[in-house]
């Protein structure tokens, strides 16, 4: 089964777009230095709260990948917007994605 990775996150309403554009980036890093990174969802719940959901080939990859933090300039800028981690949680899916 894949890993889920949810990650809960408030980040200022005036950096919204700041949060989009700096997006694309941190996928490219991701798929580049990260193994097992399947694909990822950006969903904005409220005017500063969103949810990034994250798929992993495995739980060891979602670690692997925890461990290395914002190594790389796209992962940092993104990060860098990030105002507050309300939550994060790791979860199995029954329905893998494509990929």
């Amino acid at each position: 089964m894949q890993t889920v990775e949810i990650t809960r996150f408030r980040v200022a309403a005036a950096n919204a777009e700041a949060l989009y554009a700096a997006r694309p980036a941190m996928i490219r890093d991701f798929q580049a230095d990260r193994s097992g990174f399947l694909d990822a969802r950006l969903i904005r719940v409220s005017e500063e709260e969103w949810v990034d959901i994250v798929f992993w080939r495995s739980s060891q990859d979602f670690a692997e990948s925890r461990a290395k933090g914002g190594n790389l300039p796209g992962i940092q800028a993104f990060f860098a917007l990030i105002d507050e981690l309300v939550s994060s949680e790791e979860g199995e899916a029954r329905e893998e994605m494509n990929g």
